[in-house]
C-alpha cells in the first residue's frame, strides 16, 4: 500500500464503494451514521471525500440539476481502481492477522 489510509478515510471509501453511483454527501453521510451506528457530520464527511479524492482513491462528477434541489446539482462519487485495490490490500491484511488471533474461549 503506497498511500496509508486512517479509518475513518477507509469507512467512507467503503461507504462510496456500496453505494456505487449514488453516493453523494448527505447520503454518504446517512449510510455511514447507518451502517456504524454513530453520528457523524456532513462537513466531516466532506472533508474526508476531498482528502480521498486528492490522494486519487476516488473521482467525482456533478450530476444534474433538479427542481427539488433549487437547480443545484449533487456532486456524485465513485471509488477509483486504485481505491478499490487499496481497499482489497487492506481487507487481505485484516483476514490474515484475524487467521493468526489463537482460539480463546471466554466462557
Amino acid at each position: 500500500m503506497g498511500n496509508p489510509i486512517g479509518n475513518l478515510e477507509e469507512m467512507i471509501l467503503l461507504v462510496v464503494a456500496m453505494m456505487h453511483e449514488e453516493a453523494y454527501g448527505v447520503s454518504i453521510t446517512e449510510a455511514y451514521n447507518k451502517q456504524t451506528k454513530s453520528d457523524i457530520s456532513l462537513s466531516a464527511v466532506h472533508t474526508v471525500l476531498r482528502r480521498l479524492e486528492k490522494k486519487g482513491f476516488i473521482e467525482s462528477d456533478l450530476g444534474g440539476a433538479t427542481k427539488d434541489r433549487g437547480g443545484r446539482r449533487k456532486r456524485l462519487y465513485k471509488i477509483t481502481k486504485y481505491g478499490y485495490q487499496t481497499l482489497k490490500e487492506m481487507q487481505e491484511s485484516r483476514h490474515k492477522i484475524w487467521q493468526q488471533i489463537p482460539k480463546i474461549s471466554f466462557g
